[in-house]
């Protein structure tokens, strides 16, 4: 009889290593704060070969947060970028961002650029 109980223990203690935690304050303020800097900018955003407007793009990189945060596979801006906003889910292909005035460049240095600007306004 207790074999099988020390089996749920091992399974038991096994799954708090990989257990995840939610996103912190700080995150989900820094991810909204990433998803609000697209939507109210005059850029577009490139997914798998099709250009969308800014409020197009904020709702599809929302269902992805969202998603993820079902899945627990997001707690760090960094990771949002990583798992959301850097590339398409189905074809692999990476998001492109295009704004008047700049050069083209990936949604990932995009990001990331708008991240680091956002921690630097941030005490």
């Amino acid at each position: 009889m207790k074999r099988p109980r020390l089996l749920w223990l091992a399974v038991g203690l096994l799954g708090i290593g990989t257990a995840h935690a939610a996103p912190g304050e700080t995150a989900r303020r820094e991810i909204a704060g990433l998803i609000g800097a697209l939507d109210g900018s005059p850029c577009r955003f490139q997914r798998n070969g099709s250009w969308h407007d800014a409020p197009e793009a904020r709702a599809h990189l929302q269902r992805k947060y969202d998603y993820l945060l079902k899945k627990d596979k997001v707690d760090t801006a960094e990771q949002f970028i990583e798992r959301a906003a850097n590339q398409s889910s189905l074809s692999g292909k990476p998001y492109r961002i295009a704004c008047p005035g700049q050069p083209e460049q990936t949604a990932a240095a995009w990001f990331g650029a708008r991240l680091k600007a956002l921690r630097q306004r941030t005490p």
